[in-house]
């Protein structure tokens, strides 16, 4: 097998499962949250109920019921008399905070490691949920520095 210069050897390699942080939101949480926030965004009057969060994401209605009861249970957003749903004050920072983190990959994914921008895209999509915040910070300093972004 081929080393790789700066990378752990196999004796220094640690795989570990994916597990989500102490108190933080489950990745399905975190992609309810940044469907609502494009939604909201993409949408004149910014209005967003359990159907549109459903189709968006490709998702049946009872599955997106059940994730977004738990973000209002968990103080992120609030679900009006007629269906629409609303962020708190806490709820619209995590999902801005969601979505940044999906740029930022996107760019970093297409830039600096040429993949196709709907690939990037798609990564980004999935990696978003998993980094860390120290790698985060790492990737947007690094395209900041570089005058990437």
């Amino acid at each position: 097998m081929e080393q790789i210069k700066s990378a752990p050897s196999v004796l220094d390699a640690v795989p570990e499962s994916v597990q989500k942080k102490a108190g933080e939101l489950a990745e399905s949480g975190e992609t309810y949250l940044e469907a609502i926030y494009v939604i909201k965004e993409r949408r004149e009057n910014g209005l967003v109920r359990a159907v549109d969060v459903a189709n968006e994401l490709g998702l049946s209605r009872p599955s997106v019921s059940r994730g977004l009861s738990l973000l209002k249970e968990r103080g992120y957003i609030s679900v009006e008399l007629a269906g629409d749903i609303e962020f708190t004050k806490e709820g619209r920072a995590l999902a801005e905070k969601i979505f940044k983190r999906h740029q930022y990959l996107t760019v970093f994914f297409k830039h600096i490691a040429n993949v196709p921008s709907d690939i990037a895209e798609s990564d980004a999509c999935r990696v978003e949920h998993v980094i860390s915040e120290h790698t985060m910070n790492g990737i947007i300093e690094y395209l900041k520095k570089n005058d990437i972004v």
